[in-house]
């Protein structure tokens, strides 16, 4: 392939993170908004968000599957469009039960566009032979600061319904027009050398080790590594999903802010998230990936319990900006090495344990936050986070490549 051709599709590849983000938070920011409208308490509030991990989860094993049959191309477009149409859904409902149906299927299509996605992007990492992954997820990230930073501005002046409707229609066209270019680019081909350093392994051969998996099967080892790094991504998409789904909340509830200013809280947070995985290139290949996950899970556990028992705003906002700089290359780091061992089982092996981090957070935090209180909830994210951290450091030589 051609540098150009990589080149327009690292650019199209990039957009699709960015919309995904993008998306996704314009739905977090209403959150407040549609529980007021819904009626519902933390704990069943909880259980209606459980329905986003449980789609996502669902599908992303499926995700992986039809990509290797069909190409992570068109299954990037196909769940992109369903993302899109899926989120203007929420505010159209009126009870937690019809709340967590659609969130299913809004869910569903989150879960599959994230393995498609981070499927064609390592193939672009693996061409390039660069540790570029959190640079796609940084896209993601600045999407989701935009979409949280556009939400908090329109949230005192249109109804969630309008919010979101207009929402849908945006992710749609640009879909429209990414996803033309997007299905005219051939996936790049397998790297032709190996790799030196600490770069992502994905070649030994002229084939590369993920192709190969994907041929014959994955190894005992491999799976264990794979297994190892989807629990790593658990711990960090805890932390994530906690973030978006209860730090508006605990803003509004707790420190009795405006809606405008809880949704800085998860505009904070996406930013330095943003900012840590452009970052991250040059953070990989100066201190390698066992060096990077354990700083960032014991970065995020500090600020984690900063911004869930801080007494002030400001503090708060800290932490949560802290939290966003621990646990931004963590996850990408561990769905860029499981797809690199694996192709696209690995990515969804991997994501499939991670986002069963969200599926275990929002019922937890929020069954937590009635027996105790939500500040106390969110300190297990700094938990985990700290379990992230000392697992990368355990696993520091499978982790390493």
């Amino acid at each position: 392939m051609r540098g150009t051709d990589l080149a327009r599709l690292r650019a199209v590849v990039t957009v699709f993170f960015a919309l995904d983000g993008f998306v996704f938070a314009g739905w977090v920011v209403r959150i407040p908004a549609i529980k007021h409208q819904t009626g519902a308490s933390a704990g069943a509030l909880g259980l209606a968000l459980l329905g986003v991990s449980a789609g996502a989860v669902v599908t992303m094993t499926l995700t992986g599957r039809l990509c290797r049959r069909y190409g992570s191309h068109p299954m990037t477009v196909v769940c992109a469009l369903l993302l899109c149409l899926g989120v203007a859904l929420p505010p159209l409902t009126h009870s937690v039960l019809a709340l967590g149906s659609v969130l299913l299927l809004f869910g569903a299509a989150y879960g599959g566009l994230n393995v498609a996605i981070n499927s064609a992007a390592v193939d672009i990492v693996a061409a390039l032979r660069r540790p570029v992954m959190p640079s796609f997820h940084g896209a993601f990230s600045l999407g989701g600061m935009t979409g949280a930073a556009l939400g908090g501005l329109v949230a005192g002046s249109l109804s969630p319904t309008r919010h979101l409707l207009g929402l849908a229609v945006v992710g749609l066209v640009v879909t429209a027009v990414a996803g033309r270019v997007l299905l005219r680019c051939e996936p790049p081909p397998p790297a032709k050398r190996p790799q030196d350093g600490d770069a992502p392994d994905t070649s030994h051969a002229p084939d590369t080790p993920a192709r190969a998996a994907d041929r014959r099967g994955l190894d005992s080892g491999t799976r264990t590594i794979v297994l190892v790094l989807g629990l790593i991504a658990l711990c960090t998409a805890y932390g994530e999903g906690a973030l978006a789904d209860w730090g508006a909340l605990h803003l509004t509830q707790d420190l009795h802010t405006s809606p405008g200013l809880a949704a800085a809280g998860y505009s904070c947070f996406a930013l330095a998230m943003t900012v840590g995985r452009l970052c991250g290139t040059t953070l990989l290949e100066r201190l390698g990936r066992s060096r990077t996950l354990v700083v960032g899970g014991s970065t995020a556990a500090a600020g984690m319990l900063l911004g869930s028992l801080a007494p002030a705003t400001w503090a708060v906002l800290l932490g949560f900006a802290v939290t966003g700089l621990g646990l931004a290359n963590i996850f990408p780091i561990a769905i860029e090495r499981a797809g690199a061992l694996a192709g696209p089982s690995g990515v969804a092996t991997a994501s499939t344990l991670g986002y069963g981090g969200l599926l275990l957070g929002p019922p937890a935090i929020g069954f937590l936050a009635e027996g105790l209180s939500l500040p106390i909830a969110l300190t297990s994210v700094a938990l985990l986070a700290a379990v992230a951290a000392a697992i990368g450091f355990g696993a520091r030589h499978a982790t390493a490549g």
